[in-house]
């Protein structure tokens, strides 16, 4: 790890340090320093909060696979594929789709 032995010192006013620590807060960046340095290195901070989206995506996918599995195992023991399973299979998987679409969207968007 490189010694972090230089000093950057610079003047704010009061509304531009504001808005500094809205937007360090924002990020959920604790240090002022780890912020600035950040900003000044990389140009943007990002916090994403994709906690749902992603949750629901998972339990889409949970259920298609658990659905599958029991769609193969009856057409292992019976030798039959029913129509509505497929059908009910294929509406998992186009919500699964529309919902990466939408968050593809709002990562696209920041």
């Amino acid at each position: 790890m490189e010694n972090k032995d230089h000093i950057l010192l610079f003047r704010v006013g009061k509304s531009e340090l504001e808005r500094i620590q809205q937007k360090k807060a924002e990020v959920g960046i604790r240090s002022m320093a780890a912020y600035l340095r950040k900003m000044a290195l990389e140009g943007i901070c990002v916090q994403l909060d994709l906690g749902d989206e992603l949750t629901e995506i998972r339990a889409l996918l949970g259920r298609c696979s658990s659905n599958l599995n029991q769609y193969a195992k009856v057409a292992n023991t019976s030798g039959n594929i029913y129509a509505e399973d497929i059908k009910d299979l294929q509406q998992l998987m186009n919500e699964i789709w529309e919902n990466q679409r939408e968050l593809l969207k709002r990562l696209s968007d920041i």
